[in-house]
C-alpha cells in the first residue's frame, strides 16, 4: 500500500503522516526541502530565483523518490509520502514561463515516467486563511516573508490540479479547516476511516449520520 498527501504549504501534510505511520505499519518519505540553497531567496523575489528554485527542487524530489519508493514497495512494506512527484509540475506552473517552463517540463515528464505511482492520494484542502494561519504558526524561518497572495494562488492552483483525474490514482479529498488532528484523536480517526473505506482495507468503523433528535 502507497499513500501520498498532499496540499498547499502548512496544510499539514507532513504532521498527518507522522500521525498515520504506526495505525498503518508504514515507511514514511518526508520531503527534504530545508535542503534548498534558493528556497528563502524565493520567497523574498520569486521572479529572480524561480528556475533555480524549482529545478533544484525537481531533481531533489526525483532522486529522494527513485532511490527510496521502488525498493520499499519491493520490501513489501506499506509507504506514507508526504508528496507526490508530479505535483511539482504545479510549481512551476505558477513560477515559470515561456523557455525555462517548456525546459523544466521536458525534464519533468522524463523523469516522472520512472517513479511509482501511489495507490491513493490523500488531499487536504483548507482556506488560505487558514494556510496563513498554520504557516505563521509553525514559524520557519525561510517561510517568513512569504506572500499571502502567492499562498492563495497555489490555493487556487492546486483545487484546480486536483479537480482533475489525477495519473490514474484515485484522490480522497478532505476538509482540514475544522479538523486538529494533533490535539483531537476524533479528527485523525475520522481520517484513518477514510482512507481504510476508499482502500477497502479492514478494519474501519462505518460512519452513520447520527439520528434526529
Amino acid at each position: 500500500m502507497y499513500i501520498a498527501i498532499e496540499g498547499v504549504i502548512g496544510v499539514g501534510k507532513t504532521t498527518l503522516a507522522r500521525l498515520l505511520q504506526n495505525t498503518f505499519e508504514a515507511d514514511v518519505l518526508l520531503e527534504i526541502f530545508e535542503e534548498n540553497p534558493f528556497l528563502s531567496d524565493f520567497y523574498a523575489d520569486r521572479a529572480r530565483y524561480a528556475f533555480q528554485t524549482q529545478i533544484f527542487f525537481l531533481l531533489s524530489r526525483y532522486h529522494q523518490q527513485n532511490n527510496n519508493v521502488p525498493k520499499i514497495l519491493a520490501d513489501g512494506k506499506n509507504l506514507i509520502a508526504d508528496y507526490t512527484f508530479a505535483k511539482d509540475a504545479l510549481f512551476a506552473g505558477i513560477n515559470l514561463q515561456g523557455d525555462e517552463l517548456n525546459m523544466y517540463h521536458r525534464v519533468h515528464e522524463a523523469l516522472g515516467e520512472k517513479i511509482p505511482k501511489p495507490d491513493l492520494l490523500v488531499y487536504l484542502q483548507a482556506s488560505t486563511d487558514t494556510l496563513m494561519q498554520r504557516i505563521a504558526l509553525r514559524d520557519r524561518p525561510y517561510e517568513r516573508q512569504m506572500e499571502r497572495a502567492y499562498i492563495d494562488e497555489l490555493n487556487h492552483a492546486y483545487e484546480d490540479f486536483f479537480s482533475k483525474p489525477f495519473d490514474h490514482t484515485p484522490i480522497l479529498k478532505i476538509d482540514s479547516n475544522e479538523l486538529n488532528i494533533v490535539h483531537n484523536p476524533e479528527h485523525l480517526k475520522r481520517i484513518e476511516n477514510r482512507i481504510r473505506e476508499t482502500l477497502s482495507l479492514p478494519p474501519f468503523q462505518q460512519s452513520f449520520p447520527l439520528a434526529d433528535d
